[in-house]
């Protein structure tokens, strides 16, 4: 079994096609698909349904698909302990951050990680945290910026943790105390959240859930400022870590703590469990431990 051969089958499941699948590969449409028909004749059973649009992945497929990602992430391992024998004068460090809070924890390590290790290069990608756990999960990062507690296929190291608060218009109808809020009294509140796979949706939800109502969601956003804004034009309540928060106290917007529950917004650095660990890798850890 080639190894390309898999990795060109991985991609037509991931772009949901021949054609952009060959873009990813950096090959013609025709030869992912005679690469992926090879290695169906050389296991022995059909692993696209070709029939639907996309193509589906049969039985057989999901299976050779599920232990794909696991050779290639294999592959990438042994890539990595080759390159750490030539040292930190040269390699790659694949990182995935969140939209949310990396300017401030992280943009600051760039520099010193850049003046520290020039030769090591930083392949730097931007998701949500369900996206950022899959690549993690599948070999595609090194390290990755998640909420803490994550689940157990990760190991982690702490970063900063905030507590959580809630941003809401001047106007607002709020039962406020010394600038404190119970998330039981946002019932009656819209709320505005970040984007679908976002680590802080369910934290939300689920204190609302644990407050005895269904928050009534009325956007969602994937940039901060925007919510900043729609939260001042009225729309509903936001809810940002307070080292975001305090920034963006302006006129018309309140920034408000949370009395009960409180809520906290965990920031950590994690890798694969029991997957291999590039040196440039831990050299990040190091330093951001310091920071």
């Amino acid at each position: 079994m080639k190894l390309r051969a898999l990795r060109a089958f991985i991609e037509v499941v991931r772009q949901g096609g021949f054609s952009p699948a060959a873009r990813q590969v950096f090959a013609t449409q025709s030869a992912v698909s005679k690469a992926v028909r090879q290695l169906e004749d050389e296991l022995g059973v059909v692993l696209l349904d070709r029939g639907v649009q996309p193509a589906r992945l049969t039985d057989a497929g999901e299976v050779v698909y599920r232990r794909a990602l696991a050779l290639l992430a294999e592959q990438d391992d042994l890539r990595a302990e080759l390159d750490e024998l030539r040292g930190l004068q040269r390699g790659v460090l694949r990182l995935g951050l969140p939209p949310i809070g990396s300017s401030q924890l992280f943009a600051p390590l760039f520099a010193r990680f850049r003046g520290l290790y020039p030769g090591i290069e930083v392949q730097l990608v931007e998701h949500g945290s369900k996206r950022l756990e899959e690549m993690l999960r599948d070999g595609e990062l090194d390290l990755a910026g998640l909420l803490a507690p994550m689940s157990g296929a990760f190991e982690w190291q702490s970063v900063r943790e905030e507590p959580m608060c809630v941003l809401a218009a001047e106007s607002a109808p709020l039962a406020v105390e010394a600038d404190r809020v119970r998330f039981a009294s946002l019932a009656a509140q819209p709320f505005v959240l970040f984007e679908a796979g976002f680590a802080l949706n369910p934290l939300l939800v689920d204190a609302a859930r644990g407050a005895g109502f269904e928050p009534q969601i009325v956007a969602r956003t994937s940039q901060i400022e925007f919510m900043v804004e729609l939260v001042a034009a009225g729309l509903g309540v936001g809810f940002l870590p307070r080292l975001m928060a305090e920034p963006r106290r302006r006129p018309g917007v309140r920034v408000l703590a949370l009395a009960e529950p409180a809520l906290a917004w965990h920031m950590a650095l994690a890798w694969r469990r029991g997957g291999y660990l590039p040196h440039a890798a831990r050299a990040w850890l190091e330093l951001a431990a310091r920071a």
